[in-house]
C-alpha cells in the first residue's frame, strides 16, 4: 500500500511539472548530473537499483539503508576539458542502525578558476590599444550540500530514502545564487533482483539569482551590445531515474551485476534517445564484475545524443565508459576512464574528450565479539 502511494505521488509530480517545461531553463544545475564516484561513472551512472554505499546519496538515497559499517567516508576528484573544470566530492554516511537505516551528508564543488575578466581591456574604447594590466581573474563556482536519509521498511527487501539539498553558486563578484530542492528514492531487493526509482528535484529546485554589477561594468556591457542581467529565479524541473538489475553469483566467488536505467526528463524536448515533448527518455546500461568482492571490472554505455550532420541527417552518438576497482579490508579505490565527447560534429569529425576519474571511500566495519575487525 505504501509503495503504491509513493509511486502515485511521484507520477503526479512529474506530470504537473511537465506542464511548465516550456517556461523553465533546460540543463539547470547540470553539475549535479555528471555522476559521483568512479564506480558509478564507469557504469555510465547505472546505479539507481544497485547502489548500497555512501554514493547512494547521489544515485538513490534508499541505498543508504544497506550500509553495515560503523561509518563510511569517501572523496572524489575529477577534471574536465583538459583540467579547465574541476569537480570535488566529499561524503560521510553513518548508520543509525546497521543495515537498516543511515544518515549521510555530501559536499560538492564544481568550479572553473582563473577566468580572465576582460571588461576593461579597452579602457578608452575598442578603437584604442588594449591595456592588459586591466585584466583581472575570477572563479565560477557551484556548490551543493546534501543531507540524506535511507531506511528499510517492514516489507522485506524494500527501502526508501531522500535528500534535502542546498545549492550555492558564485560568479566572481558579479552574481550569486541560492537554491533548495528535494530528492526521493525507493529500492526493492529480492533473490538477486534489484529495482530502484530516484526522483531528483521532485519538488522542483529553485535557484534565486542576485546580480551585482557596478555602474562602470554595466556601462561596458551596454556599450558592447550585451544585456545587463537582472535578479531572477531559475527553476530545475524533476528528472525520474528508474533501474532494474540482477546479481549473478557464481560459486560465491565471482559476481556479475548488469543494470539498465531509464531516465525521464520533464523540462522539454532534448536530443536524448527518445526525443519526445514535453518529456524525454534516455537510457544507460552498466555491468559490474567482481571476484570475491575484492577486484572489480566495470563498463557501461550512455549519453545517447542525436547530432545533426552537414547533409541534414541526424546521427546517434553514444558514450562508452570503463573502469576498475580494488577493495582491501574496507578501503575501496576506484578508477573510471570516461569518454565525455564521442560525438560527431557536423563536419563528420569525431570530437572526443576523455577524462580520468579516481574516487576512494573507506568503510569502517563493525567489530566481532573478540573486538577484531571483520
Amino acid at each position: 500500500m505504501m509503495l503504491r502511494k509513493i509511486l502515485v505521488v511521484l507520477t503526479i509530480c512529474a506530470l504537473n511539472t511537465g506542464l511548465y517545461a516550456q517556461k523553465t531553463r533546460k540543463y539547470s544545475n547540470e553539475f549535479l548530473n555528471l555522476g559521483m564516484g568512479a564506480s558509478g561513472m564507469a557504469m555510465s551512472n547505472s546505479r539507481v537499483a544497485g547502489t548500497g554505499d555512501l554514493f547512494s546519496m547521489y544515485y538513490n538515497a534508499a541505498g543508504l539503508a544497506h550500509i553495515e559499517d560503523n561509518f563510511q567516508l569517501g572523496y572524489m576528484h575529477s577534471e574536465y576539458f583538459a583540467g579547465i573544470a574541476k569537480m570535488d566530492y566529499l561524503a560521510l554516511a553513518v548508520p543509525l542502525e546497521s543495515g537498516k537505516r543511515s544518515l549521510g551528508i555530501t559536499f560538492y564543488r564544481f568550479g572553473i578558476d582563473d577566468i580572465p575578466n576582460t571588461l576593461f581591456l579597452f579602457p578608452n574604447g575598442t578603437d584604442n590599444p588594449p591595456d592588459y594590466s586591466n585584466i583581472t581573474r575570477f572563479t565560477n563556482g557551484e556548490y551543493a550540500v546534501l543531507l540524506s536519509y535511507g531506511q528499510k521498511l517492514k516489507l522485506e527487501g524494500l527501502s526508501v530514502g531522500g535528500s534535502v539539498k542546498i545549492i550555492h553558486k558564485k560568479v566572481g563578484t558579479f552574481a550569486t545564487a541560492w537554491g533548495f530542492g528535494i530528492d526521493a528514492g525507493i529500492q526493492y531487493r529480492r533473490k538477486g533482483w534489484r529495482v530502484g526509482l530516484n526522483a531528483r528535484d521532485i519538488t522542483s529546485t529553485y535557484n534565486a539569482w542576485s546580480f551585482n554589477f557596478s555602474k562602470e561594468e554595466a556601462d561596458v556591457l551596454q556599450a558592447t551590445g550585451n544585456l545587463v542581467p537582472e535578479n531572477s529565479l531559475e527553476l530545475t524541473l524533476p528528472m525520474i531515474f528508474t533501474g532494474i538489475g540482477y546479481q549473478f553469483n557464481i560459486k560465491d566467488k565471482f559476481y556479475i551485476e548488469p543494470e539498465l536505467n531509464v531516465n525521464m526528463n520533464t523540462d522539454g524536448r532534448r536530443n536524448v534517445l527518445f526525443r519526445t515533448d514535453p518529456v524525454g527518455f534516455d537510457a544507460t546500461l552498466g555491468i559490474e564484475m567482481n571476484y570475491k568482492n575484492i577486484i572489480y571490472l566495470r563498463t557501461g554505455i550512455g549519453n545517447f545524443q542525436w547530432i545533426e550532420q552537414l547533409d541534414g541527417e541526424d546521427k546517434l552518438s553514444v558514450q562508452p565508459n570503463i573502469g576498475i576497482g580494488l577493495n582491501i579490508k574496507g578501503f575501496h579505490i576506484d578508477y573510471a576512464f570516461t569518454n565525455l565527447g564521442d560525438q560527431t560534429s557536423g563536419s563528420g569529425q569525431e570530437a572526443v574528450f576523455y577524462s580520468n576519474v579516481i574516487s576512494a571511500h573507506f568503510g569502517f566495519p563493525k567489530k566481532n565479539k573478540n573486538n577484531e575487525g571483520l
